[in-house]
């Protein structure tokens, strides 16, 4: 195994404009030896890979591990985060990461591709050290091609929920060199009291000692090759998919901050482009709950694949007859609507109307009420005939116009 940067040489020491060639050609190679090796191994109909890729970067000490469960929290995950690190953990990678470097692109592409196709990771995951090297770039933009691929391959089948259009966030943490040094300095010392006092009571469990973290000069290394490959490579990555740049040189809570307002929801970021389009003609709210996200997604995306008429039914339903009534109530935030229309007779377009107006930014009540209406009267019995007639009744409630009264 070798350090991750011999695959960067070509790009360092260009001959006549051909490093980057090499560079991709490499990628190329490595990608196309891990995906036939998946292939063989599971069968293309098996490789189910996660619907959303939150790819986590910065520089050493910028609070990655501190800030993950944040994150995942933000984004509605549940499963751990895949550290790259903690993936690659044989005594030769070990070696080369106590010197400040990093592990090969081969090895890195090998595991973490196995990795992501565990069940647990299906609606999506957080990767913490991915990619770092341009190698890594070129070989993650051929996965997302081969996810493409593999959702058009089998849109129509009965399997075709299981590849789902993939959503990619690039999220860096970036703090500079100083504070980089310092923190992983600071977290060197206590990791020590915390190891000495294991030693000396027994209780508890070692923490892992890097030299990288009591050693200043080693630390500065680490922190300018981070600089040299993983920066330039994540900076690569900014005109393809979203891209979130995040200060962490500040406090816990201001560096939440900066998260959240980095992963504001966006809906045409996470849907198929297809259910999108279905959607766009509807207003969007300003501000939109994101509790159980991960599954009104898979469930919007499944109505347009699964039951595309009923869907477009429901659709210009709310486009038509309801928006206008909801706007003429922007002020308030509340509106009510009744309707007899037999489009919500069926179960499933109800259904489908409410996470239409949950994806939108709303919250939207239905109530039924059974009515009697006379209609004739037998003149012979004297007998009232009655004519049964369903009123649904709508409750929508967003965020009204906030209009300073005084």
């Amino acid at each position: 195994m070798t350090p991750s940067n011999n695959s960067s040489d070509a790009a360092k020491n260009p001959a006549n404009g051909r490093g980057a060639d090499l560079e991709i050609k490499d990628a190329q190679l490595i990608f196309d030896a891990a995906w036939e090796d998946l292939e063989d191994h599971y069968g293309r109909e098996n490789l189910r890979f996660p619907k959303e890729l939150i790819l986590l970067g910065g520089a050493p000490g910028a609070g990655k591990g501190t800030n993950t469960a944040f994150i995942l929290k933000a984004r509605g995950l549940t499963c751990p985060p895949i550290v790259i690190s903690a993936l690659l953990d044989t005594p030769e990678a070990r070696r080369i990461k106590d010197t400040g470097g990093m592990v090969g692109d081969r090895e890195v592409i090998g595991i973490l591709f196995r990795e992501l196709l565990r069940p647990e990771y299906r609606d999506g995951v957080l990767l913490d050290g991915f990619p770092r090297t341009k190698v890594q770039v070129e070989c993650l933009k051929m996965l997302v091609g081969k996810m493409h691929e593999l959702r058009h391959e089998f849109f129509h089948t009965p399997i075709g929920i299981h590849f789902r259009h993939p959503t990619i966030h690039i999220m860096v943490l970036f703090v500079d060199e100083k504070i980089s040094v310092e923190r992983q300095l600071k977290r060197g010392r206590e990791i020590l009291a915390h190891n000495e006092e294991v030693r000396r009571t027994g209780i508890g469990e070692l923490l892992e000692e890097r030299p990288t973290d009591y050693d200043v000069p080693l630390a500065q290394r680490r922190y300018r090759v981070f600089k040299d490959q993983t920066w330039a490579a994540l900076q690569s990555l900014k005109e393809i998919f979203h891209y979130h740049f995040v200060d962490a040189q500040g406090s816990l809570d201001e560096v939440e901050k900066n998260i959240l307002q980095e992963l504001d929801y966006q809906s045409s970021l996470e849907l198929d482009p297809r259910t999108f389009d279905r959607l766009r003609c509807l207003p969007e709210a300003r501000e939109i709950t994101l509790h159980a996200r991960q599954e009104l997604v898979k469930r919007l995306d499944s109505y347009e694949l699964e039951n595309t008429e009923l869907f477009a039914k429901v659709v210009a339903f709310i486009d038509k007859k309801m928006m206008p009534i909801i706007r003429s109530h922007a002020i308030s935030g509340r509106s009510l609507i009744n309707t007899e229309d037999p489009l919500l007779d069926n179960p499933l377009a109800m259904t489908m109307l409410i996470d239409v107006f949950s994806e939108r930014g709303y919250h939207a009540v239905i109530d039924l009420s059974r009515v009697e209406t006379p209609e004739r009267v037998d003149l012979a019995t004297g007998a009232i005939q009655c004519r049964l007639k369903k009123v649904f009744h709508i409750t929508v409630n967003f965020r009204g116009s906030e209009i300073r009264r005084g």
